[in-house]
């Protein structure tokens, strides 16, 4: 693909999920996560009433006479898209790879964040980081995230969810609203415990309790119901491992369905387990209604 068909890719990219954005109230619904830090002000004197552990102890004992810190409420908000750019990632039974539908998901995040005057910042990740953008609020920020989340390369194939999640946890000075968007097919395997799945959970905890953090699983209806195509070589994009079936074998399909029906159940148990809000995304599908209920449901839960 050329420069002009990449620009091209963009601009009909931003056109698509600036309209989901007017046709949204998600931008009204980020704002729920205002308000969460404090900027120091000003020294101003001691008045009766005044919450004595506000005080600076510095400035009282020079001026003879007691001061205390004022804080505003910091209105802004961070986003950060971190998205999973994996060799999994390129895999589509529709018209868009997961990667094409999470660049969407993500602009759209993106967009309407500023429309409500907040900044955006992306974190791509395989195994490891590949790119961070840090926080901007401009259209040209925007469509540089659409472009590097479209057509960005990686240098590895790997998943590695931890690696990314520790990254922002040690770059992240502010509470942010983090945005998790991956499969997690092959980093966070919960039908098979392992260092990097137990890793993946404990940052997972460890970035929502500095962060707002939201898991969008994105999920390809043919990782759930194998067709009945006859003899198939199936590739792990990851791996490079190979496996021959005959997906013309009732019983095999069955236990396909059933066995990453069991995965997806045990992921949302575990999701559950940390207290992660997460919603599943059907690639096949249109996400932004149910990505507004989403956002709808929270800010209702938040309210009681």
């Amino acid at each position: 693909m050329n420069v002009r068909e990449m620009l091209e890719t963009v601009r009909r990219v931003e056109i698509r999920t600036n309209r989901l954005v007017n046709d949204m109230m998600v931008g009204g619904c980020l704002s729920q996560f205002k308000g969460r830090g404090l900027d120091f002000e000003e020294l101003r004197e001691y008045m009766p009433g005044d919450d004595v552990r506000d005080i600076d102890w510095n400035v009282t004992n020079r001026m003879g006479r007691p001061f205390i810190k004022e804080y505003r409420e910091e209105r802004e908000l961070g986003i950060v898209v971190a998205m999973d750019i994996s060799a999994s990632s390129a895999f589509a039974s529709g018209t868009l790879t997961k990667r094409e539908f999470a660049a969407e998901v993500g602009a759209t995040l993106a967009f309407s964040a500023t429309r409500n005057g907040d900044k955006a910042a992306l974190c791509l990740f395989t195994d490891q980081v590949e790119l961070f953008l840090p926080m901007r609020k401009s259209r040209r920020h925007i469509l540089r995230m659409i472009q590097e989340m479209l057509f960005f390369e990686p240098r590895e194939k790997g998943t590695r969810i931890s690696s990314a999640l520790a990254f922002l946890n040690h770059i992240l000075h502010r509470t942010c609203l983090v945005f998790l968007i991956t499969d997690f097919l092959h980093s966070f395997d919960p039908l098979k415990p392992s260092t990097s799945s137990r890793s993946a959970l404990q940052e997972i905890g460890l970035a929502n309790a500095r962060h707002d953090l939201v898991c969008i699983h994105l999920h390809d209806p043919l990782e759930s119901q194998l067709p009945e195509a006859g003899l198939l070589t199936i590739e792990d994009a990851e791996t490079g491992e190979l496996l021959e079936l005959d997906s013309r074998r009732t019983s095999l399909r069955e236990r396909y369905a059933q066995s990453n029906a069991d995965r997806l159940n045990s992921l949302d148990r575990a999701l559950r387990q940390t207290g992660i809000p997460s919603i599943r995304l059907n690639t096949c599908e249109p996400f932004a209604q149910k990505l507004q209920t989403f956002f709808e449901t929270r800010q209702r839960g938040r309210r009681i």
